[in-house]
Order: C-alpha cells, then sequence, then structure tokens
C-alpha cells in the first residue's frame, strides 16, 4: 500500500504576512530525524492545533520552532520582531525544585528584566493580575510540588499570560487536566487568538481540536494534511497517519520529499 502525505484541497494564498514559514524543514535528535520535508506558512493571527500519533513529531515541531533543535535539513524562519512564549509538557519540569507559584511566573519576564533583576511594583501587579486570570488567586506564596496538575498548568499558562507574546507555543498543555480546568483555558487561549497573537498547540483530544481549533496540522513524521480543521481531522487522515507512522523505519535513509500544500500556501 503506497503511505503517500494527503494533499489538502488547493486554496488561494492569505494576503496576510507569515508567523512562521517552514522550508522543507527535517527535525530529529541523535542522528534520526523525527519530521521530515515539512514546507509552508503559518499566518499570524492563527490558532492551530497540532495532531497526529504519539511520536509523530510534533513536540519535535515545538522545540524546532523555538530554536532547541537546529534543523538537520531546511529551515524554520519565525518573522523578525516577534515575541515568543513556550508552555512546555509538565514532564520537563521538575516540580521537587524549592520554588514558589509566583517564582514560576516571575520566569515570564526574564526577557525584560533579566534572570537576576529587580521586580517593580507593576511587575507584582502583573505577575498577580496572570494568577487572577487563570483563576490562581491566593497561590503566589504555595510551593509548587503542593500544587495538582491543573494547578500547576494554570500556573504555567500564567507565566505565558505575563510574557505577552506574539507568538504563543503550548506543548500538550491540557493533559492530566480535568474538565473545567480545560474550558477555563481553552477560553484563554481563545482570548489571545482574539487579541491577533498566533497560537499553536499540540492536542490529542481530536473531539477539542474539533470543537476549539480552526485549524490544525496532522503530522506522522510528514506532514499528512494542513489546513481547515474539518477538513484535516478526518477519519481517513487520521487512518492514513496511522498507517504511515506504523509503517516508518527507523533506520532507513532520508526520503525524498512529497509535495504537500495548505491553506497558507500556494500550491
Amino acid at each position: 500500500m503506497s503511505l503517500m502525505p494527503l494533499i489538502t484541497p488547493e486554496m488561494k494564498p492569505r494576503s496576510v504576512e507569515p508567523a512562521i514559514r517552514f522550508d522543507d524543514l527535517t527535525l530529529g535528535y541523535n542522528g534520526h530525524a523525527a519530521i521530515h520535508h515539512l514546507g509552508g506558512t503559518l499566518a499570524r493571527g492563527t490558532l492551530t492545533a497540532v495532531v497526529g500519533p504519539n511520536g509523530s513529531g510534533k513536540s519535535t515541531l515545538i522545540k524546532g520552532i523555538v530554536g532547541l533543535l537546529k534543523p538537520f535539513g531546511g529551515s524554520c524562519k519565525v518573522t523578525e520582531g516577534q515575541t515568543i512564549a513556550w508552555l512546555p509538557q509538565q514532564s520537563e519540569l521538575d516540580r521537587s525544585f524549592p520554588a514558589r507559584v509566583r517564582d514560576l511566573v516571575a520566569l515570564g519576564l526574564w526577557q525584560l528584566r533579566g534572570l537576576l533583576g529587580r521586580h517593580r511594583p507593576e511587575d507584582r501587579k502583573r505577575i498577580a493580575d496572570a494568577l487572577t486570570s487563570v483563576g490562581l488567586d491566593g497561590f503566589e506564596n504555595r510551593p509548587l510540588d503542593s500544587l495538582s496538575g491543573g494547578q500547576l498548568q494554570r500556573a504555567l499558562f500564567a507565566r505565558v499570560v505575563v510574557q505577552d507574546a506574539d507568538l504563543i507555543l503550548l506543548d500538550e498543555p491540557f493533559n492530566a487536566v480535568d474538565e473545567k480546568t480545560i474550558r477555563e483555558l481553552i477560553a484563554l487561549i481563545h482570548g489571545w487568538h482574539a487579541e491577533g497573537r498566533t497560537v499553536i498547540t499540540v492536542v490529542h483530544d481530536l473531539d477539542l481540536v474539533r470543537a476549539s481549533f480552526p485549524e490544525a496540522l496532522l503530522l506522522a513524521r510528514r506532514p499528512i494534511a494542513w489546513g481547515p480543521t474539518a477538513e484535516v481531522v478526518t477519519s481517513e487522515n487520521m487512518q492514513r497517519s496511522r498507517q504511515f507512522q506504523e509503517a516508518w523505519d527507523d533506520g532507513a535513509p532520508w526520503c525524498a520529499p512529497e509535495p504537500h500544500s495548505h491553506a497558507g500556501q500556494a500550491a
């Protein structure tokens, strides 16, 4: 069976400024590629879910955009002048570190004040307002290791709030979070989108993607489909992504690029 990436329907390119441009991007770890041949443009102000099977390269893509991973090939270019906020997976955090909630949130100000800079009264108000916006009033002095998974995720969102960034990257922000917290975090994300910020979110719950994210990128080591969520998150596309992922040989040489298009890219 041929496992060719599914090409999304041709559409006219957007006439807005790009937030990120991918040019035949290949990313990976220790000499093994996790994403092959991603090409296209993500427009500013879009709200996009990154979906796909486990191990399909979703978190790898986020780290490539942030700059933690250098491309094996091709490029990932964030449009100059944009500020970036990144919310990593909780599993990448050391919750035993002796820090308080306000210390975690204050890290969002490091580009403004430096890691060791003194916080001003306006900074303390900014931190307090951010905690209020995520429902953590009165949690400023709570140690991180005393928080539930949902409370920690709210604190991480508060850190993003204080960063006031143009481009927001969220890696699996809804894992181990109750439904009430998910609804409130989705409302916060929609608020960022309404403000014209660009938001990219790794999401596993496809029902949540269909309900809350207007655009989606489906990965299975390669881009399978990219565009309006209703056209990307389909049973046929998901089956193709699973087949492509299962057929992948980690020891195989790099493959040649195959054409794909999406709503933000001319065909």
